[in-house]
This record gives structure tokens, sequence and C-alpha cells, in this order.
């Protein structure tokens, strides 16, 4: 029987970092820089890798469906 391997401390970092309401773009990927070190690009596409994991979706389901419902709204708004 496999299972599925738990989520990294980063990774749950991320969604912690996530659950925070930003007021201004700008702030939040100051805080992204500064908190993971990390270009806005690239947090961005490890954000939405992790979204699309399973086990992320047992950590925190609510956020994680958020962040699902967010992301497609954006790409049908791109593609029309």
């Amino acid at each position: 029987m496999e299972t599925t391997p738990a989520l990294t401390d980063l990774e749950l970092a991320v969604l912690e970092f996530e659950r925070a309401r930003w007021k201004y773009s700008g702030a939040k990927d100051a805080a992204i820089l500064s908190m993971f070190g990390w270009s806005p690009t690239r947090y961005y596409q490890f954000l939405n890798r992790l979204i699309d994991r399973p086990e992320a979706l047992v950590a925190d389901p609510q956020l994680v469906n958020r962040l699902q419902r967010l992301r497609d709204v954006r790409r049908r708004a791109r593609a029309s």
C-alpha cells in the first residue's frame, strides 16, 4: 500500500503565507522576496504546482479550493 508523501515545511509555509489577505500586490511581492527569496513569478509557479497536489487539498481544503477557483477565473479571463 502506497502512502502519499506529506507536504514539506516549505510547502506548508507557502500555504500559510497564502492565508494572509493582501491589500496591495506590491506589498505581497515584497513579502515573497523577503520570506522566500524568490521572485513573484517563481513563487506563483511553485504555488500553482502546489495547489494541484492532493496533499495540499488534504492539508487545507478551503484555501486550496479558493486558490484553484481564483486561478481558473484568471485563466478564463485571459483566454477571452
